[in-house]
């Protein structure tokens, strides 16, 4: 048996055993820029022991960004209430006046030399290849680190130059970009954010909780506005809880003309997902469709591709 392997099944006895004979109770650090100590001991669950590599934390936060414009009401967002949801459902909504901003996060650890190549990741966003099309979604602050520890417990880390990822159209809606990480080693940790810009708030991307490599933690976090009703459909498996609560969301933030922002209620969705095998004939997803105000489909997600995927 190698020493790498025997290091590995040692610490993983050693988890379960400080768990009571499971490891679930092991969940990494949500919080970006510096893995914790369980994340750089932790190798693995069951039979994900034996994975090349595995995703430590997975999540998108996706909330509206609002302005009051209607079209031929004299409503505002801020006078809706859930029991008046129906009559204001009447007026047309000036999309213009919305955003959807989103952060997603991943974190992943390469467990062999063997499982470097899923150190890189494919992003996929709308972006309409013509010049009548006003709705794109804008990718921004892309940034990769790899973090890496000596045999002392040291940890250096070093930022990814962009330069190597490569852009590329997909069709006439949708663009991949195809990010690659070089220079990986058994051991390291990589940590990708980003964040897009939505112009089309009646249309959520699909959060997708299964990867090629085990997932330890999976987490989509929507606040809608309670006048968009979508029909939302969470995966129904035993290692996935969602729930839905009502919230308020604050908005127009910087107007000088308010002594305070105004707000509007929403349905805030919290799907959760922890320590999920691969799984080559079901794939938990947790789906959005447009349901109120009636629109035209907006262009999903070509076949065969999802937002964020690992290779």
């Amino acid at each position: 048996m190698a020493i790498n392997s025997f290091f590995r099944i040692v610490v993983l006895v050693a988890a379960l055993l400080a768990c009571g004979g499971r490891a679930v109770a092991q969940l990494p650090n949500e919080k970006f820029g510096k893995p914790s100590k369980m994340e750089w001991e932790f190798v693995g669950w069951g039979d994900a022991t034996q994975a090349d590599a595995i995703v430590l934390c997975k999540t998108m936060k996706a909330t509206y960004e609002l302005s009051d414009r209607l079209t031929n009401s004299n409503q505002s967002y801020s006078e809706i209430t859930f029991d008046n949801l129906p009559d204001f459902g009447k007026n047309e909504l000036d999309e213009s006046s919305m955003l959807v901003k989103y952060e997603v996060r991943l974190r992943t650890k390469i467990l062999t030399s063997e499982g470097a190549r899923h150190a890189n990741v494919d992003i996929t966003y709308y972006d309409a290849d013509d010049d009548v099309t006003i709705d794109m979604d804008n990718l921004t602050g892309l940034k990769v680190t790899v973090f890496t520890r000596d045999a002392k417990g040291k940890v250096a880390k070093r930022t990814v130059s962009t330069d190597g990822f490569v852009k590329e159209r997909v069709d006439s809606n949708y663009v991949v970009v195809h990010v690659v990480v070089p220079d990986v080693e058994a051991g390291s940790i990589i940590e990708y954010q980003y964040n897009i810009t939505s112009t089309r708030p009646t249309f959520l991307y699909d959060w997708v909780f299964q990867e090629r490599i085990p997932t330890v933690r999976s987490k989509c976090d929507f606040d809608i506005p309670a006048f968009l009703q979508f029909n939302m459909n969470a995966p129904i498996d035993r290692h996935i809880k969602s729930t839905v609560t009502a919230g308020r969301l604050a908005y127009d933030l910087n107007r000088p003309d308010m002594k305070k922002p105004k707000s509007c209620p929403t349905n805030h969705y919290v799907i959760v997902g922890d320590y999920i095998l691969p799984d080559d004939e079901t794939v938990a997803t947790f789906t959005s469709r447009i349901v109120k105000p009636i629109i035209t489909p907006p262009a999903y997600l070509p076949k065969g591709h999802t937002h964020l995927k690992i290779q």
